[in-house]
């Protein structure tokens, strides 16, 4: 059917919330894949079997991600009446125990039950699920969940992401509605501009003022991109958004092209997110049925496409004319501007190019307002902001928090510290291409000016937690080898300026370098930073920059000491027998983890490390 007017919008919403809300018990399993990866298909699987096999008049969905990865694989238990009560680690052989408990209307073991949600605020709609389960935590008492507010992932984990019945259901493209009836576009880019919002990609351009240029760009053709080439490692936040919540972005991108004018929509997404890829064409293929995307949305005689295109999964094609020129079917190197994009971009025409995060803040502006939205994060910084929260730390996951959050509250109090008691060393922020903070810098507040005034950056919102068995050397040297790698070759500042950086960064990891390799690496990168020709080039030295600047000493250890503390470069020794071991073992990792009574690691690492400890122990 197609909505055209607001009693069919009613009628789709209350069959979506009868589908959120039935007059039987709902199972939601989390089909993200970071739950797939835990084994989440296999729980799916098994709930079906067992609800099947026993007549059980129980509604199994699946959901997105809810942010929580270390607790995966989670399940949503709902029975009318009664708290959504959220489940963790749940294996396929917990599924018959959880039925018996919603038979007998007990609650499951407290081993799997992590928290209960009341009621939820997805900001375009409200949802009262039940009181009760006095026992149980509230979701937001939950120390990872605790301070987080959920705007750009207020639908993750809890509506089905393959049907736009349950999106409506949650006050799914009423905001799209708002603009169309109000027929206002030029309020809609003031609104945008009132509300601060900042492009989540990396560089922070205030999104409004990019709309207003596309907006007045004269021609024919004007287009709206989206970039979904998320490739930066350990970062997952536009996967999980896109996995969990498609019709968001699809809302965002509509919304932007009623008020820009905008004849043309892509949506340009990696390759190596099938998962996301799958939803994404589903959903654009419901929103094509409700009439909410194509021709005559919604009967107001606006019409916008949408085309998804996949990408060779290029790192440098984040950047947004290299992804243009992708687009255009040529290598994606990036050109110089002017030219901008917003007056000749795609095929020559007017484009507006915004990050998945961006999108998915337009519609909760356009529903409540951009006073609501600015009230929220740091006075240049408005709203939240997702990170991919990873590394050396115990609660690994997506933490959306309210920008100008002080580093220390992700690190300890959402993220819950090292694992095993170790002390954390830095973390790295903005990617391959942000800086390694120390701890002694974690009181930073996050947001864009904060982070770019300690030689890091926002990027799209990666955070890889580091603690004191990693080299800060090696650190440098592996974001280096990704971005040298990833170097489109294009100008020789960053080709050749990376290239010659990592010979250098190799020197110092097997002992070869000198005092005053030192000096030359930090003046070679600075001169890369400063000389290159697009953001890449021009960040890739940010993780060596500030390991320099912050852990100086590691690198005058492995030039002066030949020694690696960390016992990660394996060329330094730390005694004779390292050096004529066969097998060339960690030894400086097992030694540093004996020294320090840890006695269970060492012993791990001597099993990983080393095939033959029988035989090479009788060598040693």
């Amino acid at each position: 059917m197609r909505i055209a007017d607001l009693a069919e919008f009613s009628a789709v919403r209350e069959t979506g919330l009868a589908k959120l809300l039935p007059d039987r018990p709902r199972v939601a399993v989390g089909m993200g894949t970071c739950g797939s990866g835990n084994g989440a298909e296999g729980v799916y699987s098994a709930f079906k079997s067992a609800i099947e096999a026993r007549g059980l008049d129980v509604q199994l969905a699946p959901v997105g991600c809810f942010g929580f990865c270390a607790e995966e694989p989670l399940v949503n238990v709902w029975v009318p009446g009664s708290p959504l009560l959220m489940l963790h680690r749940v294996q396929p052989e917990h599924v018959d125990h959880i039925l018996e408990a919603i038979e007998r209307d007990v609650l499951p073991t407290a081993d799997l039950v992590m928290c209960k949600i009341e009621e939820w605020d997805h900001i375009t709609g409200h949802v009262r699920y039940g009181n009760g389960y006095a026992e149980i935590p509230a979701w937001d008492e939950i120390p990872f969940f605790a301070g987080q507010l959920k705007i750009a992932l207020r639908n993750c984990g809890l509506i089905s992401p393959d049907d736009i019945e349950e999106y409506i259901a949650v006050g799914g493209y009423q905001a799209l509605y708002k603009v169309l009836i109000d027929g206002k576009p030029e309020a809609v880019i003031e609104a945008v501009k009132a509300a601060k919002l900042r492009g989540r990609g990396g560089a922070g351009f205030l999104t409004g003022i990019k709309w207003e240029f596309l907006a007045s760009a004269p021609g024919p053709e004007k287009y709206l991109i989206c970039n979904a080439d998320e490739g930066d490692p350990g970062a997952y936040m536009n996967r999980n958004e896109i996995e969990s919540d498609p019709h968001s972005l699809l809302e965002g991108m509509l919304i932007a092209g009623y008020a820009t004018g905008a004849t043309n929509a892509i949506i340009y997404v990696r390759a190596e997110y099938p998962i996301a890829v799958m939803r994404l064409e589903r959903a654009l293929a419901q929103a094509h049925e409700y009439g909410l995307v194509g021709t005559d949305i919604m009967g107001r005689g606006f019409d916008l496409d949408i085309q998804i295109v996949e990408g060779a999964g290029a790192f440098v094609c984040g950047e947004e004319t290299a992804l243009i020129a992708s687009l255009e079917g040529r290598a994606g190197r990036p050109r110089p501007r002017p030219p901008f994009p917003a007056q000749k971009g795609l095929y020559g025409a007017p484009t507006n190019i915004n990050n998945v995060e961006t999108w998915y803040n337009v519609a909760p502006i356009v529903a409540r307002g951009a006073a609501w939205f600015s009230d929220t994060g740091s006075t240049k910084s408005a709203g939240t902001k997702v990170f991919s929260l990873v590394g050396k730390i115990k609660n690994t996951g997506l933490v959306e928090m309210p920008l100008g959050t002080p580093l220390t509250k992700f690190i300890y109090d959402v993220g819950g510290g090292a694992p095993g008691g170790r002390e954390i060393k830095a973390v790295q922020t903005g990617g391959p291409s942000g800086g390694c903070i120390p701890l002694d810098m974690f009181d930073t507040p996050v947001d864009y000016e904060t982070l770019a005034q300690i030689g890091s950056i926002m990027g799209s919102g990666g955070m890889v937690v580091m603690d004191e068995d990693n080299c800060m050397v090696d650190v440098a040297r592996y974001f280096v080898e990704f971005t040298h790698s990833e170097s489109c070759g294009k100008c020789v500042p960053c080709r050749v300026g990376l290239d010659k950086s990592l010979e250098m960064l190799d020197g110092f990891t097997h002992g070869t370098a000198t005092l005053e390799d030192i000096g030359k690496l930090d003046e070679l990168c600075r001169m890369t930073r400063d000389m290159s020709l697009c953001g890449l080039g021009q960040s890739a030295p940010n993780p060596v920059l500030t390991s320099l600047r912050h852990f100086r000493h590691e690198f005058e250890d492995h030039v002066l000491a030949k020694r690696c503390r960390a016992g990660v470069c394996e060329d330094l020794a730390l005694s004779p027998c390292e050096n004529s071991c066969p097998l060339h073992m960690n030894i400086p990792r097992f030694l540093q983890l004996y020294k320090e009574d840890r006695l269970d690691e060492a012993f791990l690492s001597v099993i990983l490390d080393n095939p033959l400890p029988a035989s090479t122990g009788r060598v040693c």
